[in-house]
């Protein structure tokens, strides 16, 4: 049976070593870390348990597809409940606004609270829904460097439609000109950050996120984020893939112009097919050290990363729910910190994540575990120690201010995740959680390709490459990758 060694366990690692699977494979993953996930992993501290990474759940029907293609029933391996609040949102000067995630109560409770007419939030809406739907074929699902892609009516499609995908104006701009009420044009524009990038940058047609929490829906996974990973590894080893945790790769072996296997410690493995699920900069620099790199598209800017605090909190707040932002007031300032000058805002956007609220045996009783986030630029060099200093300073004393009450008081264990150590622990260079930005206008064109032009039998998943970052973009990605692989002889 022909051989494929996947790089990675993150999610794209695993989910393409099913698809692999299940098109006749024989599949090795070798991770370096003794846990499956990457990013979507886990841990606990004194009685608490923390989601170590991503917190939002959306597309779940990307999971499903996974067993559904095996022939299971996805319910009796993974289980998930939609959320009827996306999020919470509170303003420095004391709103709360709740964002529904059913269109017509999120725009009557903007009406509300900001006296801004319902329609023009369910007209927004709907237009990120037509966005969604002109492009998901085109830029998520298939590959953007092959031919083929662009002979397809959906393409035509979407090029006669083409000045409503925005292309050519900012997410801000698109915003500011739709929504005008800069606390909504705020809560729109928060959108980019879930790949990474900047509103006052980043193409409009990026608005087309919104859709996938007040169109498809947001969800919470029964068990934690962490069920994510849990059930697609189960299904995996059903199916005969071998996981080989402390696996290093040193190498990529390249012969007779294609990959031929992988190097670690002292031994190597033959391979008729090798899948890097690491990032695209240390697959080049480390792993194919030899072999020419695509420059330019590895000296693309990077998206953000982030600095987490993970607390556990002695009490409960009704006053939160599962997702909670604590905005800035000065938004623009905060991603010029971000994206210009690499530094932090002194006021920065504060995302309180509280996975206890649904399932509750993640906190002992009567207290929460609190995973509080803000985003932050990447790893050049900053003094970090003393950037987390200054971080968690403001950070309390701003929840501290908006929820009234001494917050750091009531910290019962601590743990810090920041660039240097998201770098260390799953290779995203620079620590950037989403691969390059999508700063630009056609950054969707620059990202990595999922196969290699230059060697055979050499392909790329995961959050690096298209279609990008995320749990959704990279289950895509392994779909991706799949469907360019040939079924085993």
């Amino acid at each position: 049976m022909p051989q494929a060694v996947v790089i990675g366990a993150g999610v794209a690692g695993i989910a393409v070593s099913v698809r692999l699977a299940l098109k006749g494979w024989q599949v090795i993953v070798l991770e370096a870390n003794d846990y499956p996930g990457g990013k979507l992993s886990e841990f606990k501290h004194d009685g608490f348990r923390f989601d170590a990474g991503p917190s939002l759940f959306t597309m779940p029907m990307l999971v499903d597809e996974l067993f559904r293609l095996a022939g299971r029933d996805p319910r009796a391996y993974f289980n998930y409940a939609k959320l009827s609040l996306a999020c919470r949102y509170f303003y420095t000067d004391g709103t709360v606004l709740d964002a529904h995630a059913d269109p017509q109560q999120f725009a009557a409770e903007v009406e509300a609270k900001l006296g801004v007419p319902a329609q023009v939030v369910a007209d927004h809406l709907q237009a990120a829904a037509r966005k969604y739907a002109l492009t998901k074929g085109i830029f998520m699902e298939r590959s953007l460097h092959k031919a083929s892609t662009y002979f397809r009516r959906d393409v035509l499609k979407a090029l006669v439609h083409l000045p409503k995908l925005h292309l050519g104006r900012s997410m801000h701009a698109q915003n500011v000109k739709k929504l005008k009420h800069p606390k909504l044009v705020q809560l729109f524009d928060r959108y980019a950050t879930y790949n990474g990038s900047n509103p006052y940058a980043a193409p409009g047609i990026l608005n087309l996120i919104a859709h996938l929490e007040h169109g498809i829906g947001a969800c919470f996974p029964k068990g934690g984020m962490i069920a994510i990973t849990q059930s697609l590894v189960g299904l995996a080893e059903e199916l005969g893939v071998e996981f080989r945790y402390g696996q290093r790769v040193k190498r990529i072996l390249v012969d007779a112009g294609g990959a031929s296997g992988v190097e670690l410690a002292g031994k190597t493995i033959a391979a008729d097919l090798v899948i890097s699920n690491m990032d695209i900069v240390p697959t080049y620099r480390r792993l194919l050290a030899e072999q020419p790199a695509p420059e330019k598209v590895l000296q693309h800017e990077r998206s953000s990363s982030a600095l987490i605090f993970y607390w556990g909190i002695e009490r409960t707040f009704p006053q939160l729910d599962l997702h909670n932002i604590f905005f800035s007031d000065d938004y623009a300032a905060e991603f010029e910190g971000i994206f210009g000058t690499l530094g932090l805002h002194a006021d920065p956007t504060i995302y309180v994540h509280v996975s206890a609220k649904y399932e509750p045996t993640d906190a002992p009783e009567g207290m929460e575990n609190w995973f509080v986030m803000i985003n932050v630029p990447g790893n050049h060099g900053q003094d970090w120690n003393a950037l987390i200093e200054v971080s968690r300073a403001r950070i309390l004393a701003k929840l501290s201010r908006l929820l009234g009450t001494d917050i750091a008081a009531l910290i019962r264990c601590e743990d810090v995740l920041d660039p240097r150590s998201i770098e260390a622990r799953t290779s995203s260079y620079q620590g950037s959680l989403y691969g390059a930005s999508s700063n630009r206008q056609m950054s969707a064109f620059f990202r990595h390709a999922n196969f290699s032009s230059r060697l055979k039998n050499l392909y790329f998943c995961g959050g690096s490459v298209h279609p990008g970052g995320g749990i959704p973009l990279c289950l895509l990605s392994a779909r991706i990758v799949s469907e360019l692989v040939p079924a085993a002889l």
